[in-house]
C-alpha cells in the first residue's frame, strides 16, 4: 500500500526479541502483540493480535541462523501485516541473510540475494531498513527504499574510548588492518575515523572457510593491530589474519571489530585460541543464552536503529542520525 501511517507499531520475530525490546525501549513504546510459532509440522504461523489499520508498521527479524526459519517467519509476518491492511510495512533486518550470494562466481551460480530480495518485495514489504549488507549494490535488488546503516561509526565511537587504544594512538601505534582485499574500503572508513595508517593482509583462499595467508602490505612491526571485517562466520580469516600479522608482520597486539557476528562451526574456539585479545562485536544477531566468549565486547545497534526508524517515520534524512547530538 505504501501509505505513510500516523502511528509507529513495532513487531518482533523470533530471531531479535532482545534487539527489538532494546530498540523499543529507545522509541519509548511497547512492542506490539504477535504469536509467531510453528505447527507440529514445522510450518511456521504468525497471528497479529491488535489492529494495525493505517499505521505505519517496523518489522524487526534478522535472518540469521537458523536463516530459513527465521526469514519465513519474516516473509509471513509482513503478509499478515499487508493483508490486515497496515499503511506501510518496513522490514528492519539488522542482518541480511544470503547477502555472500550476490553474484555468479561459478557456472549455474545462483543469485540468491536478489531472490530474497524479490519475495519480500512480493510478501508485501514496502522498504527495508538493514545494516552493513555484505555486498553494497544488493540495494540495487530491490526496487523499494533500502536505508543502508554504518556499523563503523559506531564501533569506532566505542574504540576510540578504550584506555589501550587511546594509549596506542597517543604513541602513533595504533594502525587499522583488512583481513582481506574485499573489506579494504571498511578498513579505510575506520582508519580515517581514528586517524591511523593502513594495511591489507593479501590472501589466498583455496576453498572455502580455508585460508592461507601470502604476505602483508604495509608496515605493522611493533605496531598494535586493528582488524576490521563486516561479518565474521567461521572465524578463519579473522584468526589467520591474526596470526600473519604477529608471526609475519611483528605485530605486538591485535585486537579485532566486526558488523555481524555469525560465529557458525568452530569459530568460538578459534577466536579463542587465537591471537586476538578483544572482539569488538555488533549486536545485529542474537547469540544463544549459553553463548560465551571471553574475548568478546557487545555493543548495541538500537539506538542506531531507533534513530533509523524515527527518520523514516517521519521522513527526515538518514544523513543527521549518527550525529550524536540528534
Amino acid at each position: 500500500m505504501n501509505i505513510h501511517g500516523n502511528q509507529i507499531k513495532l513487531f518482533a520475530g523470533n530471531a531479535s526479541p532482545k534487539l527489538a525490546q532494546d530498540i523499543a525501549d529507545q522509541l519509548g513504546m511497547p512492542l506490539c502483540k504477535i504469536e509467531v510459532g510453528k505447527f507440529s509440522d514445522g510450518e511456521c504461523f504468525v497471528q497479529i493480535l491488535e489492529s494495525v489499520r493505517g499505521s505505519d508498521v517496523f518489522v524487526i527479524q534478522s535472518t540469521s541462523s537458523p536463516v530459513n526459519d527465521n526469514l519465513m517467519e519474516l516473509l509471513i509476518m509482513i503478509d499478515a501485516l499487508k493483508r490486515a491492511s497496515a499503511g506501510r510495512i518496513t522490514a528492519v533486518i539488522p542482518y541480511f541473510g544470503y547477502a555472500r550470494q550476490d553474484r555468479k562466481a561459478r557456472p549455474r551460480d545462483p543469485i540468491t540475494a536478489r531472490l530474497v530480495a524479490d519475495i519480500l518485495e512480493k510478501a508485501g514489504a514496502d522498504r527495508i531498513l538493514t545494516m552493513d549488507l555484505h555486498a553494497n549494490q544488493i540495494q540495487g535488488f530491490f526496487s523499494i527504499p533500502v536505508d543502508h546503516l554504518i556499523g563503523i561509526p559506531i564501533l569506532g565511537d566505542v574504540i576510540k574510548t578504550q584506555p589501550f587504544f587511546k594509549a596506542a594512538m597517543e604513541k602513533d601505534e595504533l594502525i587499522t588492518v583488512s583481513p582481506d582485499v574485499g573489506s579494504v574500503t571498511r578498513a579505510r572508513r575506520m582508519a580515517e575515523k581514528l586517524g591511523t595508517p593502513l594495511a591489507i593482509v593479501d590472501k589466498r583462499r583455496p576453498k572455502a572457510n580455508v585460508m592461507e595467508v601470502m604476505n602483508i602490505v604495509g608496515d605493522v612491526h611493533g605496531k598494535v593491530c586493528l582488524l576490521v571485517d563486516d561479518m565474521i562466520d567461521t572465524a578463519g580469516t579473522i584468526v589467520e589474519g591474526a596470526r600473519a600479522l604477529v608471526e609475519v608482520g611483528g605485530a605486538t597486539k591485535v585486537y579485532a571489530c566486526c558488523t555481524h557476528g555469525v560465529l557458525s562451526g568452530p569459530a568460538v574456539e578459534r577466536l579463542e585460541k587465537s591471537y586476538i585479545e578483544k572482539l569488538f562485536m555488533l549486536d545485529t544477531i542474537q547469540q544463544p543464552d549459553n553463548f560465551k566468549l571471553s574475548k568478546l565486547v557487545p555493543i548495541s545497534v538500537a539506538p542506531i536503529f531507533a534513530k533509523g526508524i524515527k527518520s523514516v517515520f517521519s521522513g527526515t534524512p538518514f544523513s543527521v542520525i549518527y550525529d550524536k547530538k540528534q
